[in-house]
């Protein structure tokens, strides 16, 4: 096992057996977050962290500094630089540090922070729909109707108060159906609720509606209204979503990663549609279910996405399900076109996004949102392990080290999905069809089962071996 450990990439107990060099120097990170991600950056061999205003290194370390630093990617205001906010290598940063600083910013060639610049055009409910609607409509107008159903993956979307009327005409079209309200930029299931009565929203007739947590506003808060899919798929009579981790590194060219490893998240109550306002029974999200009187933290709600798709697979047939998975990576690649030429690209940034992805009970997959920020809380021992492995891979995927060659399709549990184009995976997972058909299959292995740290040893030996020939 000594030798196992001492392999570049692999992490070891020893830190001084494997450290992460860019140069000859240790690499520098911060993290504005105290959750899973903090835990994985502390444990990286060769990795340390930089004290600094928003760092989470505690106060007795606040006067050392890490040796061989040199000041990078100082924040420029005015005349004024402040190197203690530039010194590092790697930023896990949130979103509102980044809004307000990523304009004043010089970035050194080999830094990297989390978010594109401006990341919601995607992740905003409001947004997120008004881009698909323009791609589709630019995929009708190029490619013929045909092509252009591949993006219906979204429920009929409106946005209020703008909206408003040309919403009214749809719900007058369809009377009796159920409709979801939901504020365009809030998320962990905040301000969500059913109705089927038009004068349950005459707030927004005319922009009237105010959030409670703020009346001196000038403009109302911006809502989506979207039709209510009445037919989820049920396990147990309960209704659930999946959530689905991508990684971009670039949008130009668009080059995507997949994460085989995700969750389906449970209501706590079974399924009814007698009952709209009950937020346990439609709302699947994890900060609304563990509020419910019974529920059962240690158990919680969740099922890994690979216990999902050998349920479904054993109750619908390989091939059905299949079909299914190949359904939510069209999801992923025409969400993320529909941005790619309006995202400021930038090679420093990259981005995790958290998909939630509804199925109804033909097994379709709907887009319900994308989380820019997805929860790296973890919610018990299973989902810290996930979200463990999932960062771990993501910073090897990112290789500040230098250990890859740059041309890996795998690399743990992210699978290459899209770079700049399909690519095909190389060999077949035990969840594929075994048909003995010889057709070009995606690399797409969401919820196949992967050995991440058997996985991690041959390519970074393989690696090994490619430069030094």
């Amino acid at each position: 096992m000594s030798k196992v450990a001492r392999i570049p990439g692999y992490q070891s107990k020893n830190p001084k057996q494997n450290r992460g060099i860019i140069g000859d120097r240790e690499i520098r990170f911060k993290c504005s977050l105290q959750n899973v991600i903090l835990d994985v950056l502390r444990g990286r061999p060769g990795w340390t962290e930089v004290p600094g205003p928003n760092s989470q290194v505690p106060a007795a370390q606040q006067g050392t500094r890490p040796s061989n630093q040199q000041t990078s990617g100082l924040t420029q205001t005015g005349n004024q630089s402040r190197p203690s906010d530039g010194d590092w290598d790697f930023y896990w940063c949130d979103r509102e540090w980044l809004h307000q600083n990523y304009d004043t910013m010089f970035l050194h060639e080999h830094q990297k922070i989390l978010h594109f610049r401006n990341h919601y055009e995607l992740t905003r409910k409001n947004l997120m729909v008004k881009n698909l609607k323009r791609l589709r409509k630019q995929t009708e107008r190029e490619q013929g109707k045909t092509e252009a159903q591949s993006f219906d993956f979204y429920p009929t979307t409106y946005e209020l108060p703008s909206e408003y009327h040309i919403f009214v005409e749809e719900f007058k079209k369809n009377l009796g159906i159920i409709w979801i309200m939901k504020p365009a930029a809030k998320s962990q299931g905040k301000g969500i609720f059913l109705f089927r009565r038009l004068k349950d929203i005459t707030d927004w007739k005319k922009g009237e509606y105010q959030p409670l947590s703020d009346q001196t506003r000038d403009v109302p808060e911006t809502y989506v209204v979207q039709r209510y899919i009445e037919n989820p798929l049920l396990i147990g009579g309960r209704k659930f979503d999946v959530r689905v981790y991508v990684l971009v590194c670039s949008y130009n060219p668009l080059k995507v990663w997949l994460y085989r490893g995700g969750f389906a998240r449970f209501s706590n109550t079974r399924f009814s549609l007698d009952s709209i306002e009950d937020t346990y029974v439609h709302l699947t999200n994890v900060a609304v279910q563990k509020n419910a009187p019974d529920y059962d933290p240690e158990k919680g709600c969740k099922w890994s996405t690979q216990q999902l798709r050998k349920y479904l697979a054993a109750k619908h047939g390989v091939d059905k399900v299949q079909k299914m998975f190949k359904a939510i990576d069209n999801i992923i690649i025409k969400s993320l076109q529909s941005v790619q030429k309006i995202i400021i690209n930038d090679k420093h940034c990259f981005e995790m996004y958290g998909y939630d992805v509804l199925l109804d009970d033909d097994l379709k997959p709907w887009l319900i949102e994308i989380n820019a920020s997805p929860s790296l809380t973890a919610s018990g021992k299973e989902d810290y392990d996930l979200k463990f492995g999932l960062i771990s891979d993501l910073l090897n995927v990112l290789d500040l080290e230098n250990r890859l060659t740059g041309k890996e399709k795998r690399i743990g549990g992210w699978d290459l999905l899209w770079d700049d184009g399909p690519i095909v995976a190389d060999d077949n997972m035990d969840c594929t069809p075994a048909n003995g058909a010889a057709v070009s299959t995606p690399n797409s292995y969401l919820g196949c089962f992967n050995d991440r740290k058997k996985q991690l040893r041959e390519i970074y030996l393989t690696a090994q071996s490619v430069k030094k020939s």
